[in-house]
């Protein structure tokens, strides 16, 4: 499953047709390879096999409303949501997240319906190791019907083995860049993120941000080799500079 995902303004995005080819050719293979239980994104979400749309925080300038249509308008078909941002212009200090009611899930499942896309992941968010707040997170993915999870909390990996199991939803541990004043942190490292989720259920493995590997100074294709068969998702980026931390999203393919 792939996400296109840009911090560049909205303007300035590719539609994903226009992409499409690009990515086919380097992972296809390396993609089909995580395909884990039951397939539970249909056939009319995908493109070329692979479902593809956006991360709501390539449109974190507006709101989850605008988001969901945004995705439509460029081609996309799902949409992976992100925590904290607004509902809609109609209701700005309504933010949306877990612990939203279910009335304004109705509201949201009624926009995705509007423009038929699939929500398929929810995240980046925190897990945390207690089962009661961390099963908030996973009440919320069963209830829109999501594929899957994403985080970067491995301290929390039993909780989160024992609760993906109960409700069958995916977890993909994300990477970020690696941090030159945070020895300790490791999750740009995807032999890490391996050795994390190599004996856990097959359910739980990368969400494989290619940009910020990018940034790290690793090559994206070699990471998804690293980790064939434990890939969640992905966030697909084009960088303008390789192995800078400060170096920015580019429309893919340029």
């Amino acid at each position: 499953m792939q996400f296109a995902y840009s911090t560049e303004p909205a303007g300035k995005i590719m539609t994903l047709k226009s992409f499409a080819f690009h990515l086919f050719a380097a992972l296809t293979m390396l993609l089909a390879a995580a395909a884990v239980s039951a397939e539970k994104i249909p056939g009319e979400y995908k493109t070329g096999g692979f479902a593809m749309g956006c991360q709501a925080y390539t449109f974190n300038r507006f709101s989850v409303f605008e988001a969901i249509e945004k995705t439509a308008q460029a081609g996309g078909r799902v949409i992976e949501f992100y925590p904290g941002q607004k509902l809609s212009p109609e209701e700005p200090n309504v933010k949306w997240d877990h612990n939203a009611p279910d009335d304004v899930i109705a509201k949201v499942k009624a926009q995705l319906a509007k423009y038929h896309i699939k929500a398929v992941n929810y995240g980046v968010v925190d897990i945390p190791k207690d089962e009661a707040e961390a099963r908030k997170r996973f009440e919320f993915a069963k209830k829109l019907g999501l594929y899957g999870v994403t985080t970067e909390s491995v301290d929390a990996i039993d909780t989160i083995e024992k609760l993906v199991k109960e409700y069958d939803v995916r977890v993909g541990f994300h990477d970020h860049p690696k941090r030159a004043n945070s020895p300790n942190y490791r999750m740009w490292d995807p032999n890490y993120i391996l050795s994390v989720v190599k004996d856990r259920d097959p359910r739980i493995g990368s969400c494989a941000d290619t940009g910020h590997w990018v940034r790290s100074g690793l090559k994206p294709v070699e990471c998804l080799r690293i980790l064939k068969g434990r890939i969640i998702s992905s966030h697909l980026k084009d960088l303008n500079e390789f192995g800078k931390l400060e170096a920015h999203d580019l429309p893919y393919g340029t």
